[in-house]
Order: structure tokens, then sequence, then C-alpha cells
């Protein structure tokens, strides 16, 4: 369902009495088309305090597509390298970069600060890197226009593997995840021939293939050179069928809960996957008080132990090759919680625990990474049904005042999959406009 408020706020009329009302004003966001591939203007690097990766910074920046400079009028980009930053006094050097710049900061811009992993054993370092957050999370509030602001926190090493990472965030990609905190390793990256196709001779697999937000990850895979199998249920088979003819890629119509699931897909993959997509789920909401076991089991079978019991196997057989991706689908409802999703909520936290404990030993036995996006309100069939009221309640509370895309999720899996984002483990990044719910 189109958002008219969206495109009546893009009207000389509605900017006028929006803005007289003091009701939001979103920006039409900017996302990726082969005609506008990048952001459009330069890239504003700024240090505050010494930074912590003298010189790699620029080469992995200057890669990104964007003209780097120092000073800019109008800047599409602001990077402020913050790594240094190790001191409460320390911390006014952010002020002071930014200050004097977050006001030219175009529209639909982006803003990413980066820091460091907060020290365990210096608990000043920890106390200035962790405000960053704080002020990370408080600066995507403030800015508007339909920027974004993300802090990524670079381990020791980790620079040189940050390519991914800042093409996606310093992108149109990215245009609907603001306010994250995300880490990296210093694990090297594998190499890209061709970033138009960086996953070209890859194999991936998304479950819940047929439409929504599954039908979007599988057309943004394909896009970027992957082989794609197409998973969904036997009951969706015609609408998977057009789905996979669409995108030159293969139906595969399987329960994901059967007991031989992890037995088909292997069969559907004779030559091993390198993606795999859990994004199949269900809901099915009802308060605890009125909710029949058969409601709670059937959400937690598919939402969460399917997901548990075919990574594991997958995992254990070999299917999942060395430089693999798992990347499962959690919610805003798995943080935040939700009124009548007790059982949803508690399915998509245990995929975000699946992926935190999972991660560093999959990475360490397997050389597979293990990652979460967490969508909030995407526009989608389902939402589409949601009461005006609800629907309208979830398109405004969020930093950037609109709903989603499925292709805004599609877009963060498809930069968790890629090869050279072997740096990107363990990270659960919400895709939701920076709600106002689970902030």
């Amino acid at each position: 369902m189109a958002d008219r408020y969206l495109r009546f706020t893009g009207t000389a009329p509605g900017r006028l009495l929006t803005r007289r009302l003091g009701l939001p004003q979103p920006a039409r966001l900017r996302r990726w088309t082969v005609a506008t591939p990048t952001l459009d203007g330069p890239l504003l690097h700024l240090t505050a305090g010494r930074t912590a990766h003298p010189g790699t910074l620029g080469a992995v920046l200057g890669a990104t597509g964007l003209e780097i400079t120092g000073r800019a009028d109008r800047p599409a980009a602001i990077v402020l390298d913050a790594t240094g930053i190790t001191t409460v006094a320390g911390l006014g050097e952010v002020h002071a970069a930014l200050h004097p710049v977050v006001r030219s900061l175009a529209t639909g811009g982006r803003v990413v600060v980066l820091g460091t992993p907060p020290s365990a054993d210096d608990h000043h370092q920890a106390a200035a890197q962790q405000a960053l957050e704080g002020f990370v999370r408080s600066l995507g509030k403030e800015v508007g226009r339909g920027a974004t602001v993300q802090l990524v926190r670079l381990a020791p090493g980790a620079a040189a593997s940050a390519g991914s990472t800042l093409r996606f965030l310093l992108s149109p990609r990215s245009a609907y995840v603001s306010g994250q905190v995300i880490e990296l390793s210093g694990t090297a990256p594998d190499p890209v021939t061709d970033w138009a196709a960086p996953l070209a001779g890859r194999t991936a697999l998304v479950t819940g293939a047929a439409r929504g937000i599954g039908a979007a990850v599988a057309s943004v895979l394909a896009r970027d050179g992957a082989q794609v199998i197409c998973l969904d249920v036997p009951q969706a088979r015609e609408e998977l069928t057009r789905t996979a003819d669409r995108l030159g890629a293969t139906a595969l119509p399987l329960d994901i809960t059967a007991p031989d699931a992890a037995g088909s897909i292997a069969a559907a993959a004779p030559d091993g996957l390198d993606v795999l997509v859990h994004n199949a789920g269900i809901t099915r909401d009802r308060r605890l008080a009125n909710m029949p076991a058969e409601r709670w089991a059937s959400v937690m079978e598919v939402n969460l132990d399917s997901v548990l019991r075919t990574t594991d196997a997958l995992l254990r057989a070999g299917t999942l090759r060395r430089g693999g991706r798992v990347v499962a689908t959690a919610s805003i409802a798995g943080i935040a919680g939700n009124d009548g999703q007790t059982n949803y909520a508690a399915s998509k936290a245990g995929v975000i625990g699946l992926v935190r404990s999972l991660a560093p030993r999959a990475a360490a036995e397997h050389g597979v990474t293990v990652n979460a996006v967490a969508p909030g309100f995407i526009e989608t069939r389902m939402t589409a049904a949601v009461p005006f009221l609800i629907r309208e309640a979830g398109r405004r509370m969020n930093s950037l005042s609109q709903g989603g895309l499925p292709v805004d999720v599609a877009e963060t899996t498809a930069w968790f999959a890629q090869p050279a984002s072997s740096a990107v483990n363990g990270q659960v990044v919400r895709v939701c406009g920076q709600s106002l719910l689970g902030a």
C-alpha cells in the first residue's frame, strides 16, 4: 500500500501544512539503482584526536567511489575518525569536528563515526568509546532530511577490512539503516574481482523466497551475481516458480520444518552453498493468556527451531563451504517486544542468541560468518493489512518517519553475504530507520 502521507509531504502544500502543524516531514529516500549507484557529492573526512589507523583509512575510503575532501560546503557523507579518543576531554574533539559541519550535510547524506571497541582494561577509554554510541544514536534522531548516522567500531587491524562495510554505509544501499553500531574484526576480506557483481561464482539459498522480503533478497543476491536457490513451502509453489524464473534461479518447494530439510537442501546444492539466508517466518499473534499451545509451537518451529537444525546440519555436513555466510532474519520485536507477539518476539530474540553464540565458533571451525538483519516496519503485503492507525504509527515512529521497503532488508543481507565482509561477524543490524522502539 502506498504511503500517501509521504507523497503529500513531498508537495508544496503538504510541506507548508505539516510544518505549521509540527508533523513529521519525511524525505523521500534515495535507494540504489543502476543510474544512481553512489551518493551525489563529496565525502568529508575528519579526525578527532590521533587516529589509530594512520594511512589505511584513506585508501579504504578512496575505494568507495566518493571524492574525498577535507572541506566541503555540501558533503554527501561525513566520516569522522574517532578511533584515537580515549578520554572525556577527547570527546570534545568529536563535538568540535562535527558541530560546524553537520548542518551542511546534504539531504539523504551519511555520517559514519569510526571508533574502537571499549577496553576491558582501561575504563577511561571504555567510557569515552561507549560515549560515542549514545552520541551517534542521538545524532541519528537529529539530522533529519533522510540522513543516517552509524558507529563502526574497528578492532585492531580492522581498518583494512572495513571496505565492504564502508561501501555499504556510504551508499544508497543503506537508505533505511540508521543509528546502528557495527563491530568489525581484523579478519582479512576475501577478494572481490568485480564490485558490480561481488557474489559472482557463489551459490545462495534463500528461504521464504516466494514473495515479500524473501523475494527481494533473492533478487538482490542474483543482481550481485549469485546463483540463487529459492525455497518456500510447497503450497507457494506457483508463486515460488514465478519468482525463480524471473531471476534465472532454481525453485525448491520444501517445508523448512521437515525432518529431512537439510538433506534436501544439500541435494539441491551438490557443489555446496556459499550463502544461506534464513528468511522464512510466520506470525500467529495473540496475547499469551489467549494463546493456545499450537500457536506457540508453530512459530517456534518455523522461526527458530528450523533455523537451528538446518544451520547445524549444513555446517556439520560441509554443505556450507569455507568463506560462507549465514544470514538470519530477526526483528525489532525480538529486541523491544510487541503486544500480542510473545511467541514471535521470543523466536526472533532466539535468532539473535543463535547469531551471537554461533558466530565465533562457526568462523573458527568452518570459516563461516553468522549475522542477522532485524527489520522494523517494512512495507509488505502483511503490513498493508494492519489497521490504519497502527500502520501509520509504525511508519512514523522512527528517525526517517517512514516505512522501509523489502529491498532495504535485501541490501543489508547482500552486504553480509559479500566475500569482502569476512570481518563482519556476530552482528545484528536493525533495518528500521532507527525505530524509536528498542533503540
